[in-house]
């Protein structure tokens, strides 16, 4: 049995969908293209640098494999992320790649150039948090530390096994790293090219191949509606102008039973903050919240509060609530259940 594939999915792949997918493999260019692609996302300029050929050649390739069903792309912006693909006919073409030898001089040198434009990425992504850092550490002095929010939002989540899991505003990918061990499958969206440069370069260095992120407008999300079992907002409403828009456009992602957990600042008075950092709102009260919740369709089921120490009367308090679609799974068709995020 090929890892990854069902005996129902290899039952339902007629003779010219394994046709397609064989031809679609067969040949060296784009066998090249999917040893490097198994590894992670790229583009095509990534790509033309890495194997030394032409932009349109690449393409052609490229579109070759994107209707084979065999590689998936995800425009961001001006660029085009390619990623092998998650179907049947993935599976069948990732299979063929794990038994190229990787001390074949061509797969060994494209790896080699890959693991160059890794680390140039990398160094990128340090020169771009060097330059705000100290903005950053402002900002994250402003509340408990991080370590702490992150270890309450892993007790409130529970133990339990998530299926899709989507981080919204992702920023650095911070949370794809924290839930990496729950999820099977990880999704983080924002706005910011910078940033989405940033958490590549970060899931990359973690080793963590189960997520990607995509660049999406957190008001219309490129994501279909009843694919989460976890969405998170994490420190992102207080930057928005319509936060109640932003949770109902959140709940629209949630599975049947699906939970939404969303994690900002509890209501202070620090006008600063509006000027030197942007933000549009002053935190959030609990019945605030609770209001938004309700007319997004989902139900609170718990909030918590992370206050800084008596002492630190210049600190804000963080606040977590957790809320649950109501629905149960009976409630949709059993297919739209089965769907990816993106």
């Amino acid at each position: 049995m090929i890892k990854g594939l069902t005996q129902i999915e290899l039952a339902t792949m007629p003779l010219e969908a394994v046709v397609g997918v064989l031809r679609g493999c067969g040949e060296a260019t784009r066998l090249r293209l999917l040893a490097l692609l198994i590894a992670g996302e790229l583009t095509v300029k990534d790509l033309t640098g890495i194997l030394g050929q032409s932009q349109p050649r690449i393409s052609r390739h490229l579109k070759l494999l994107c209707d084979a069903g065999i590689v998936e792309r995800y425009p961001e912006g001006a660029w085009v992320y390619y990623r092998l693909g998650e179907g049947p006919e993935a599976c069948i073409a990732k299979y063929a790649i794990e038994h190229l030898s990787k001390h074949d001089p061509v797969i060994s040198g494209d790896l080699e150039r890959l693991e160059t434009l890794r680390r140039t990425k990398a160094q990128e992504a340090a020169e771009f948090f060097a330059e705000r850092a100290k903005t950053w550490d402002l900002e994250r002095n402003l509340h408990v530390p991080e370590a702490d929010v992150e270890a309450a939002m892993r007790v409130l989540v529970g133990q339990q096994r998530i299926g899709n899991f989507l981080d919204l505003g992702t920023g650095t990918g911070r949370l794809l790293e924290v839930f990496a061990d729950q999820y099977e499958r990880g999704v983080g969206l924002d706005a910011s090219g910078d940033m989405l440069s940033v958490a590549r370069a970060n899931l990359e260095n973690a080793g963590i191949s189960h997520a990607q992120v995509r660049q999406g407008d957190i008001y219309a999300l490129p994501v279909e509606p009843n694919m989460s079992e976890l969405t998170v907002v994490h420190q992102v409403l207080h930057f928005l102008e319509e936060p109640g828009r932003a949770i109902s456009e959140a709940a629209r992602t949630l599975k049947p039973g699906g939970r939404l957990l969303i994690v900002d600042f509890a209501s202070h008075e620090l006008e600063f903050l509006r000027e030197k950092f942007a933000h549009r709102r002053l935190g959030f009260s609990q019945e605030q919240m609770r209001r938004w919740l309700e007319d997004a369709g989902v139900e609170l089921l718990e909030y918590q509060q992370l206050s800084p120490k008596a002492a630190e009367t210049n600190k804000l308090t963080v606040g977590l609530w957790l809320a649950k679609d109501p629905r149960i799974v009976s409630d949709l068709p059993h297919a739209s259940l089965n769907k990816e995020l993106v």
